[in-house]
C-alpha cells in the first residue's frame, strides 16, 4: 500500500474493545427491544440512558453526526414515479446546452465568463425537483425556489427545451445590452429579477443571501396564513445552495429561527461537491459531517444522499462495515482526488486500502468503478430524499447531497482544483463529454457547440411539458400582478403633522403616530407590516404592542411581567409586528419577504422597517441591494439618524453615510426630512407610488429622536418636498445675498444661521429645505443627458437649476458627509459650499457634536460670509470678525483628521 492510501486507514476502534462479548450483548438487547416493543420504546430507553449518563457525570453525549452513508435506507426508498431513462436523457441534454452556452460565449468573447462545473454537479438535483416536486402556477399556489446562482446556465437550458427561451436568447447569455439593441432577451449572469422580471424570482448571486432569504420567506408564508391574509399551507420553499456557500455568516445565521418556528415548509438541498472556487471546501475534514452537526444541533431534520444505487450491492455484501470505516477516515481533499481520477486509480487507492475493500471490488471492472455514482447524481436516491423531506413535519429539512464538481467533464475538469474557472474545452474533451452522456450529436455538431433540441413533437419534449403541467406550470417564473390598493387621504391619518402649529415632537415619534393611524384603516391597515430589530421601545413604538401585537407562531405562553401596563408586551399568533431580535440581517430579510409579497404571493403588503440608521446600509447593504434587484416595495426608516442627533452614543452608532449609500441604488428614493410634515408627505407619496401606481421602488427616510417645534407647511411645498427641494423662507430685510440649504437635523441650524446673518451682519438670505439631494441630482443628471443627446432642441432646465437660478452663493449642509449635499454642486450656477460631518463620530451633546463637525449655525454663518467674500461681495475682514465673534477655533484639526 502506498503513502496516499496508508494515511487514510486508521485502526478499527472495535479492536480496542476490552470486552467484545459484553458489547455484543448490549447491542443485541437494544435490537431485541426494538423488535419486540418498537422504535418508540427503544428511543425511550436510549433517552433514559442519556439522562443517567448526564446525572452520573460521565461527560458523554450522543454525536450529532452519523456514519457517512445515506440516511434513507434502500428498503425504505419509494418506487421512482417517473420514466428514469427519459429523465436521465433530458438531464444530459440540459447539461450539454448549458455547457455549450457558456463555451460559445467565451469562444466569441473571452471576457464574459460563466460557469460550467456547478451545474454539472447539481443537474440531477434540479431535475428531480423540476420533474416531481417544484410546484408552479399562480403566485398564490407555486413553490418558492432559490437557485444556486452558478447553475443559472442549466436553468436557461431547461427553459430552452420547455420553449420559454429560444436559441437567440441562449446565444446572448451574459450579453444583455447587445441583445436588447437587437430586440432580443439577453440572459443575465445569475438570477436577477430586475434584469429578467418575468423569469427570476429571487436574486441569489451574492453568496449567503439566498439561504437567509429563503428562511424568512418560509416564515413570512406562515405569517400570512396565521394573520388570515392568505392560505399558504400547501406551498413549500426550496433552496439549492453550495457547500462552500455555507461558510457565509448569512447562510448559518437564521438556522435556529427556522427550527424554532418549526418551518416544515422549508427544504434546503446543499450541493456537496466538496469544492469551492479555489480548492476543497474542507480539504482536511468533511464538510458533510460538519454541516450535519450544525444543522442537527440547530434543530433541523438532516437527510444525507451520499452514495448512488450502484453502491447498494457493495454495502449489502459488506458484512464487516469496511466501507463505512473507510469513509469515516477519508477526508474531502482525498474524495476530490478520487473524483478527479479514473477507475483504476480508485481501485488501487480506495478499494486497495485493505483486503476487505479489495474483495468488495474484485468483480468490478475499472470502468464500473469509474461509473460508481455519488448520491447527488442518482435520480432514485435524490427522489427518496426529497420524498422523505416533504413528508417530514415539525422541522425544516436539509438534504446534504454529495456530488462531483464538473461531473462528466472527465480529465478536462471533473474534480480538478481549476474546475470552477473552466470556461473552455478542447475537441477531445467535448467529444468525451458527448459520449459520456450519450448525446445525439455528430462530431461536427459537438465541435461547433451546437445547441440541441429534440424537436417539438419528440417524446422528450412531450414528457418534459407533461411533468410541468402536472406540477402546475413552469418555474422559475415571476408575476407582478397583485392589484392596486387605495391609499387614504393624507389629512385623514397625518393631520397632526400637517397642522402641527409649533407643537414639539421628533420625526420618529411623528412617524410612529402616523403608523398607528394607518394601522387602523380597514383596507390598508391589515397590509402593513411593522418590522423592528429589538428597538421598538427606543423608537416609542411600545404602544403598538397592545394595538396590533407582536407576531408569534405559538401565541403567548407566559404572563408578561408588565401585563397590567398600557404598553405591556403582547405576542399573538395573529400579531402584526415582526420583532426580529438583535438581527439586522434577519429584520431586513423579513422586510424583503414582505416587500416582495406582491409578486411572490400575489398579495401586496407594505412593510415599514425602522432601525438605527447606522445599522442599515453600512451593515446589511448587500441584502438591501438584493432587495432592489428583487423589485422590493416598502419603507426603510433610518431612525436616530445623522451624526449629531444621537448624543452620547459615539462612533459606531452615529450615521453619516447611509444617504450616500442609498443614493447609489437606482430604485431607492432616499430622503432626509427635517419636519414631521415633510415625513408625512413623503410617506404618502411613497404609498401612492408603490400601492396605487405599483412602481418598483422603495423609500428610505431618515428619522431623528430630537424633539423641537414643528411648523405647518403650506400646501404648495408638497411638490417640492417630493422633488427634493422647496423654499422654506427668507430672513433679513435686504435682497437675499446667499442661499442656505439644509436637510434633516441641520435645517434648524440653517434657519438659525439665516437669522444670525440678518441680525449680526445685515445680510439677507433664502432658506431652502433640501429633503433629498439624491433626487435632485438624479433629475438634474437626466436633464443634462437629454440636453446632450438632443442638441437640436431648446435646452431643458433641471428642477434644482430652476430653484437656484442666479448668482447668489449656495451653502448646503446636512448631518451627513459632504458628498451628500455635494451631489447637486455641478448643477448650481453659483459658488457652492458643502458642509457635512465627515470623520469618525464622537460621544457628546448635540451642540458639541455640531460644533466639532462644523455644521452648527456659527460655522454656517462663517461659510456664507466666506462665500460672499470670495465673490467680492463683502470685505474679507468680516470673516475674521465672525471667527472672533463666534469663538470659532481656527487652529482646530479638521474633524475628518481627528
Amino acid at each position: 500500500m502506498d503513502d496516499i492510501s496508508r494515511h487514510l486507514v486508521l485502526e478499527d476502534p472495535a479492536l480496542h474493545d476490552p470486552d467484545p462479548e459484553e458489547t455484543a450483548e448490549w447491542r443485541e438487547a437494544l435490537l431485541s427491544l426494538q423488535a419486540a416493543a418498537g422504535p418508540h420504546r427503544a428511543r425511550q430507553i436510549l433517552d433514559m440512558l442519556a439522562r443517567t449518563a448526564r446525572e452520573a457525570r460521565l461527560e458523554w453525549r450522543p454525536p450529532l453526526d452519523t456514519p457517512y452513508i445515506n440516511t434513507v435506507p434502500t428498503d425504505a426508498q419509494p418506487a421512482y414515479p417517473g420514466d428514469l431513462p427519459m429523465e436521465e436523457r433530458l438531464a444530459s441534454l440540459m447539461r450539454w446546452n448549458a455547457l455549450a452556452m457558456v463555451l460559445r460565449a467565451n469562444q466569441a468573447h473571452g471576457e464574459l465568463g460563466g460557469h460550467i462545473a456547478s451545474y454539472a454537479s447539481a443537474a440531477d438535483l434540479f431535475e428531480v425537483g423540476f420533474n416531481h416536486f417544484f410546484r408552479g402556477g399562480p403566485a398564490a399556489e407555486a413553490d418558492l425556489v432559490f437557485y444556486q446562482p452558478h447553475s443559472a446556465p442549466g436553468i436557461y437550458a431547461r427553459a430552452f427545451l420547455e420553449g420559454r427561451l429560444n436559441e437567440a436568447g441562449l446565444c446572448h447569455y451574459r450579453r444583455e445590452i447587445t441583445a436588447r439593441r437587437r430586440g432580443l432577451q439577453g440572459l443575465s449572469s445569475y438570477p436577477h429579477p430586475w434584469l429578467m422580471p418575468d423569469f427570476w424570482q429571487f436574486p441569489t448571486g451574492s453568496m449567503g443571501i439566498g439561504p437567509i432569504s429563503s428562511i424568512y420567506q418560509a416564515r413570512f408564508m406562515r405569517y400570512l396564513e396565521h394573520r388570515g391574509l392568505q392560505g399558504t399551507g400547501a406551498r413549500r420553499v426550496w433552496g439549492i445552495f453550495g457547500d462552500g456557500e455555507m461558510d457565509e455568516p448569512e447562510s448559518m445565521s437564521a438556522l435556529t429561527l427556522a427550527a424554532r418556528e418549526k418551518l416544515d415548509n422549508l427544504t434546503w438541498i446543499v450541493n456537496c461537491n466538496l469544492q469551492r472556487l479555489d480548492g476543497p471546501v474542507r480539504g482536511n475534514g468533511r464538510i458533510v459531517d460538519e454541516l450535519e452537526a450544525l444543522f442537527a444541533g440547530a434543530g433541523w431534520n438532516v437527510i444525507k444522499v451520499l452514495w448512488g444505487s450502484d453502491w447498494d450491492g457493495l454495502f449489502a455484501r459488506d458484512t464487516h462495515s469496511a466501507l463505512e470505516r473507510a469513509f469515516a477516515h477519508t477526508v474531502d481533499g482525498q474524495l476530490q482526488t478520487f473524483a478527479a481520477k479514473d477507475g483504476r486509480f480508485n481501485r488501487e487507492h480506495f478499494f486497495g486500502q485493505n483486503p476487505q475493500l479489495a474483495a468488495l471490488a474484485k468483480d468490478l471492472t475499472d470502468e464500473q468503478i469509474d461509473g460508481l455514482k455519488r448520491g447527488g447524481h442518482d435520480l432514485v436516491k435524490i427522489h427518496a430524499a426529497y420524498h422523505a423531506a416533504v413528508r417530514h413535519t415539525g422541522q425544516p429539512t436539509v438534504i446534504l447531497a454529495q456530488t462531483k464538481k464538473g461531473y462528466g467533464m472527465g480529465e478536462a475538469g471533473q474534480g480538478k482544483m481549476t474546475t470552477h474557472q473552466q470556461k473552455k474545452l478542447d475537441r477531445d474533451a467535448l467529444l468525451a463529454f458527448r459520449d459520456r452522456f450519450h448525446l445525439p450529436l455528430t462530431d461536427t455538431q459537438a465541435e461547433s457547440l451546437a445547441f440541441y433540441h429534440p424537436g417539438e413533437g419528440s417524446a422528450e419534449i412531450r414528457y418534459l411539458r407533461a411533468r410541468r403541467q402536472a406540477l402546475g406550470g413552469y418555474v422559475p417564473a415571476r408575476s407582478s400582478r397583485s392589484g392596486s390598493i387605495a391609499v387614504p387621504p393624507l389629512e385623514s391619518y397625518a393631520g397632526f403633522a400637517m397642522q402641527a402649529d409649533g407643537k414639539e415632537m421628533s420625526t420618529t415619534l411623528a412617524f410612529v403616530r402616523l403608523l398607528g393611524n394607518l394601522l387602523k384603516r380597514d383596507q390598508l391597515g391589515p397590509r402593513i407590516v411593522p418590522i423592528v430589530a429589538d428597538e421598538a421601545r427606543t423608537f416609542g413604538m411600545a404602544n403598538l404592542f397592545r394595538q396590533v401585537g407582536i407576531y408569534s407562531s405559538v401565541g403567548q405562553r407566559y404572563e408578561p411581567e408588565d401585563i397590567g401596563s398600557v404598553l405591556s408586551y403582547r405576542e399573538a399568533r395573529d400579531g402584526q409586528i415582526l420583532e426580529e431580535g438583535i438581527s439586522e440581517a434577519g429584520a431586513i430579510s423579513s422586510w424583503v419577504a414582505a416587500a416582495t409579497s406582491y409578486t411572490v404571493h400575489g398579495t401586496a403588503m407594505l412593510p415599514f422597517y425602522i432601525y438605527y440608521s447606522m445599522f442599515g446600509f453600512q451593515r446589511i447593504g448587500d441584502l438591501i441591494w438584493a432587495a432592489a434587484d428583487q423589485r422590493a416595495r416598502g419603507f426603510l426608516l433610518g431612525a436616530t439618524a445623522g451624526r449629531t442627533t444621537l448624543g452620547g452614543e459615539g462612533l459606531q452608532h452615529q450615521d453619516g453615510s447611509s444617504l450616500v449609500s442609498a443614493a447609489t441604488i437606482p430604485n431607492c428614493r432616499a430622503y432626509d426630512p427635517a419636519f414631521a410634515a415633510e415625513a408625512a408627505v413623503l410617506i404618502d407619496d411613497g404609498m401612492r407610488a408603490m400601492l396605487e401606481r405599483e412602481e418598483d421602488v422603495f423609500y428610505y427616510l431618515t428619522l431623528a429622536n430630537e424633539s423641537y417645534a414643528q411648523p405647518t407647511l403650506p400646501a404648495d411645498a408638497h411638490q417640492g418636498i417630493v422633488k427634493g427641494l422647496y423654499r422654506y423662507g427668507v430672513r433679513g430685510n435686504n435682497e437675499p445675498a446667499v442661499r442656505l440649504l439644509g436637510s434633516g437635523a441641520i435645517l434648524r441650524e440653517v434657519i438659525a444661521a439665516a437669522e444670525s446673518l440678518a441680525g449680526d451682519w445685515n445680510i439677507g438670505s433664502e432658506i431652502w429645505s433640501a429633503t433629498s439631494y439624491s433626487e435632485l441630482s438624479r433629475e438634474a443628471q437626466e436633464t443634462e443627458r437629454w440636453n446632450r443627446l438632443h442638441p437640436q432642441h431648446p435646452p431643458r432646465r433641471s428642477y434644482v437649476e430652476s430653484c437656484l437660478a442666479g448668482t447668489a452663493p449656495v451653502v448646503a449642509a446636512s448631518d451627513y458627509v459632504r458628498a451628500w449635499p455635494a451631489l447637486i454642486a455641478p448643477y448650481c450656477g453659483a459658488r457652492f459650499a458643502a458642509l457635512g460631518t465627515d470623520g469618525f463620530g464622537r460621544s457628546d451633546t448635540r451642540a458639541a457634536l455640531r460644533d466639532f463637525f462644523e455644521v452648527d449655525r456659527r460655522h454656517l454663518v462663517l461659510a456664507a460670509l466666506d462665500a460672499l467674500a470670495r465673490e467680492g461681495r463683502i470685505d474679507p475682514g468680516i470673516c475674521a470678525q465672525a471667527i472672533a465673534r463666534y469663538d470659532i477655533r481656527a487652529d482646530a484639526d479638521a474633524p475628518w483628521r481627528s
